[in-house]
């Protein structure tokens, strides 16, 4: 495990020991809304404190970019933070939730961390150095048939006045030609559930670069393959992913064509 790998596992355990410790006061918590679907509580606040305060211990000059607090300083280096991905899950008490914390040098991903509080379970990763769960290594299923494939998926549920024919058209091919769909609500956790066979591919539309960073990461180093649904390297400005193993991903691609290029045309 490197410096900066470390450091993240570090802050990505911190995250989640606040979030567990006010499990049991979800009826007292301050929640705001910041948009459509889109809610923010005292928890996610305090949670990304801890871990910023993590980094600066380490890495006082280097930058942030958190869900909460926007960005915070300039360098080659930025952490890239969710401290609660998967807040209205936490609202109601639905376990699957997480922190992730990515770090990216000079534009490229360097190490990634993100922690499920619940299940007490860590996925990591350093580029070039592969992918591990609780420090095992992991990769992404051998799946080669479509009919076989668990897919994951999130609903776009922030964009407000977007189009949803051409996303529930492509839901429809997938659950038609595989084995099953699941929307479990926490993107960074469904990618690392990529990366570790626990699905075999995954999309979604309108993410943000906090929801992406770490765990894109992670399901690169374990052999997967993310791309945005064009194709290109584009998907943490669009905010739109696929991804999966190798033959799952390219099966997607080929049966949700007409769909994915009418999304992207909404």
């Amino acid at each position: 495990m490197n410096a900066l790998q470390n450091v993240a596992v570090m802050a990505a355990r911190r995250g989640g020991a606040i979030l567990i410790r006010n499990l049991n006061k979800l009826d007292k918590l301050k929640v705001e809304k910041k948009g459509h679907n889109d809610f923010v509580s005292d928890v996610d606040r305090a949670a990304e404190a801890a871990v910023i305060e993590v980094i600066k211990n380490h890495y006082p000059d280097h930058a942030i970019l958190a869900e909460e607090s926007g960005q915070q300083g300039e360098s080659d280096t930025v952490w890239i933070i969710d401290p609660l991905d998967g807040t209205t899950n936490y609202l109601h008490g639905f376990p699957q939730f997480c922190v992730s914390v990515g770090v990216q040098v000079n534009g490229r991903m360097e190490a990634a961390a993100v922690y499920d509080p619940m299940r007490q379970e860590l996925f990591a990763a350093a580029r070039g150095d592969g992918a591990t769960l609780d420090d095992r290594k992991i990769r992404v299923s051998g799946r080669k048939e479509m009919e076989y494939a668990l897919i994951g998926t999130g609903f776009p549920f922030r964009q407000k006045n977007m189009d949803m024919g051409p996303y529930l058209n492509m839901l429809g091919k997938v659950v038609k030609n595989t084995a099953g769909v699941r929307r479990p609500g926490a993107a960074a956790l469904d990618l690392c559930y990529v990366a570790a066979g626990r699905l075999d591919g995954f999309w979604e539309v309108g993410l943000k670069p906090w929801d992406l960073a770490a765990g894109t990461l992670i399901i690169r180093e374990a052999g997967g393959i993310v791309s945005g649904l064009d194709g290109s390297e584009n998907y943490r400005d669009s905010g739109h992913i696929l991804c999966g193993t190798p033959k799952i991903y390219a099966g997607l691609a080929k049966l949700c064509a007409h769909d994915i290029k009418a999304i992207l045309n909404t």
